[in-house]
């Protein structure tokens, strides 16, 4: 696809289209009249037409409308007349003629289309309905593509100038843009490292409109954008980070760092610990140790007593339960959460780490 920001309208209908140029001279007969008196026209045996023309809701006539009718299988001009008074027209059908398509046209407004067959001897009624305004908006649909590679481009903006609405491409660079008036429009696109794009666009009411966008692809300047985190020296050096790392990628423990503490802000460290998959705070109400954690294996009845973790701070085994009188939260660098022996590092394993363990880091 080889193009400078361009786009392949394609026509949807062509309406007034030349149906040809007459070749044959002929005197039709047609005459405006009220609707009460179209039993009255003679035809001599050939059909007629009675076409009524009235706003959308059919109540208000519109006179001096302009009736088109496009004959669909003989060679002659077609028929631009006025209606009468009343919105009302009439006509004698030529012998040849068996078919015609009729429409209503009244300043920039138009009905929709109606195909009429005939048959001599016959009178035919068409009620033509003037859709005003916006009662039918039209529709958008296409695509947005590289220029370069020909490929989709995803979640462009898609916009009509001076219309609040929006919408993206989807990741097949497909864009569908809704109610939008009939007339003369702008569409706007743009996508970070392309150039904006804006391009008229024409919108038949009640009709869809496809568009292939074509984006030429262009440098962006932005500010720069450097994110930095400043880790703990202790936690670079015990491996924290590189079993963190391999931990989440293989769903074995659970890891908070300082940044989850502070977010947290928990008020003993116990109550960090028992946000973590699998584990449980026990407070039993009494005592001096005050609340533990312990692994949930304990509710399923894995153990009798209770399945309490193994504890390390900074790397030497303690007590679970005497986590809270020997940490506070601030003092805390990072937390590591292993829920069986199955997850366990080596250097944190151990006959009395069947339950899992939990390792905590100062700063």
């Amino acid at each position: 696809m080889v193009m400078d920001q361009v786009i392949s309208h394609k026509a949807v209908r062509l309406r007034f289209a030349a149906r040809g140029v007459a070749l044959a001279s002929l005197v039709l007969m047609a005459v405006a009249r009220p609707v009460a008196g179209q039993e009255e026209l003679d035809c001599d045996g050939r059909a007629s037409l009675h076409i009524l023309v009235t706003d959308e809701s059919g109540l208000l006539q519109l006179p001096g409308a302009t009736v088109v009718l496009q004959w669909s299988d003989v060679v002659l001009r077609p028929i631009r007349q006025p209606a009468g008074a009343d919105g009302s027209f009439s006509l004698c059908i030529p012998e040849d003629a068996q078919a015609a398509t009729v429409w209503a046209e009244f300043g920039d407004d138009s009905s929709e289309e109606a195909a009429v067959t005939f048959e001599p001897g016959t009178a035919q009624q068409v009620h033509l309905r003037v859709l005003f305004g916006e009662a039918e908006p039209g529709r958008l649909v296409g695509r947005v593509l590289d220029v370069a590679t020909d490929r989709p481009v995803a979640t462009a903006a898609l916009s009509i100038a001076g219309r609040a609405q929006e919408v993206q491409s989807d990741r097949q660079g497909r864009f569908a843009l809704a109610g939008v008036p009939a007339g003369n429009h702008q569409i706007e696109v743009r996508r970070i490292g392309y150039a904006p794009l804006q391009y008229p666009v024409t919108v038949t009411r009640g009709l869809t409109t496809e568009l292939d966008i074509g984006l030429v692809p262009a440098p962006t300047e932005m500010e720069p954008l450097v994110i930095t985190a400043v880790r703990p020296r202790r936690l670079e050096i015990e491996g924290f980070y590189e079993r963190k790392y391999f931990g989440e990628l293989l769903s074995g423990g659970t890891f908070f760092t300082l940044e989850d503490i502070d977010r947290r802000r928990p008020l003993r460290i116990t109550h960090m610990l028992a946000d973590a998959p699998g584990i449980r705070l026990r407070c039993p109400g009494s005592g001096r140790r005050g609340c533990w954690v312990e692994s949930s294996r304990a509710a399923a009845g894995f153990t009798s007593g209770g399945c309490e973790l193994r504890a390390y701070l900074d790397g030497s085994p303690i007590s679970v339960r005497d986590l809270d009188s020997l940490v506070l939260p601030v003092e805390i660098a990072g937390i590591e959460v292993y829920q069986g022996a199955a997850e366990l590092p080596p250097e944190f394993g151990g006959y009395d780490a069947r339950c899992g363990a939990v390792v905590i880091w100062t700063k």
